[in-house]
């Protein structure tokens, strides 16, 4: 009975159907005799009825029987697929299709397509993209030639890559690896209430915001970049970051122009779904960005962020649910999260 679970943490997973707690436990229904994972879709019983375990196993020597909606036994073969189709994609020299990724884990093109989807975040195409972008930064940054990197990358042909990689990395590549040079960047420096901030765009979108920084930062990141002062041309953008700051409950779509790893680029995104005023730990968030075991990774993520408060990286905890850091100090995260949580 209840297996050394957390009965109150199990029951704020299970009532909120938090898909990362998905594999850890499981939740029996004592008046149905059914168990179920803490995502499961079905109408909720009553508190005082349920009773956890810490896996299906342990739930079927109580007496117990599986959810037929939610198959709770079916969690640790799904995330076993996704992590064998992993290893086939960063191993293959191509692409491998759908099917053949699906066939090879042993489920149906479509159910895999969705599986994979919710355990990563990604599409296996978008993934097996990302991933050889990622190579070919990496490859980039080193003393390779631009085209011998997009080879070593797995890229077939320079213009495949080029046709792919600039909404990616912003710039092209011999600019990423040059230190910018042939990108414009315009910005400006203005006060919020949280101090004066930085904003620096490309033609693409907004590549910094940052706070107690001026443009010699810029200098430093693109020290091949034309670094401009942005004028009335980035007054509209500026007032919108302005007024983000202000209310970040209140996060307005603007152009972004960053890039990160496929991990970060998860991890980014899951912030992003956080609801306003509410914060998740970073071992949360690597469930939920497909990598339960990188939680060191979700910090360097949130460090890596280049754009304050649009990416919200201060809903982000330490997973003893302390603060954590923040690049630009405690301070403005709490207020940050206390302007999130007003009426």
């Amino acid at each position: 009975m209840d297996d050394v679970i957390d009965a109150d943490r199990a029951w704020a997973a299970y009532s909120a159907r938090d898909r990362s707690f998905d594999g850890q436990f499981v939740g029996v229904v004592r008046t149905t005799g059914i168990y179920c994972k803490p995502s499961c879709a079905a109408r909720h019983p009553l508190k005082q009825n349920m009773t956890f375990y810490t896996d299906g196993a342990a739930a079927r020597a109580a007496g117990f029987r599986a959810c037929l909606r939610c198959k709770p036994d079916e969690v640790g073969r799904d995330r076993d697929a996704v992590a064998k189709a992993l290893v086939l994609i960063d191993a293959a020299e191509e692409v491998p299709g759908l099917e053949a990724l699906a066939q090879a884990v042993g489920y149906a093109p479509h159910h895999f397509h969705r599986l994979f989807k919710r355990d990563t975040g990604l599409t296996p195409a978008a993934y097996a993209r990302g991933l050889r972008a990622k190579r070919a930064e990496a490859a980039l940054d080193s003393n390779f030639t631009v085209t011998g990197a997009l080879y070593d990358a797995g890229y077939q042909s320079p213009s495949r890559f080029y046709a792919v990689a600039s909404d990616r990395l912003g710039m092209t590549p011999s600019a990423w690896k040059n230190g910018g040079a042939g990108v414009t960047i315009r910005y400006a420096v203005t006060d919020t209430v949280l101090g004066a901030m930085l904003l620096a765009a490309t033609d693409r979108g907004i590549c910094r915001l940052s706070f107690d920084e001026d443009e010699t930062e810029l200098h430093r990141r693109f020290p091949k970049a034309v670094i401009k002062a942005g004028g009335e041309a980035m007054a509209d953008l500026v007032a919108s970051a302005v007024a983000a700051v202000a209310d970040p409950s209140h996060l307005p779509e603007l152009p972004l122009d960053v890039a990160g790893t496929i991990f970060q680029q998860a991890v980014w995104r899951e912030l992003a779904r956080i609801p306003p005023g509410e914060t998740l730990s970073y071992a949360a968030l690597a469930a939920r960005a497909g990598n339960p075991n990188a939680v060191r990774a979700v910090g360097s993520a949130c460090g890596a962020n280049q754009v304050a408060v649009l990416i919200p990286c201060h809903r982000a905890l330490r997973t003893d649910g302390t603060l954590g850091g923040y690049a630009y100090g405690l301070e403005r995260k709490i207020e940050l999260l206390k302007r999130e949580t007003k009426v």
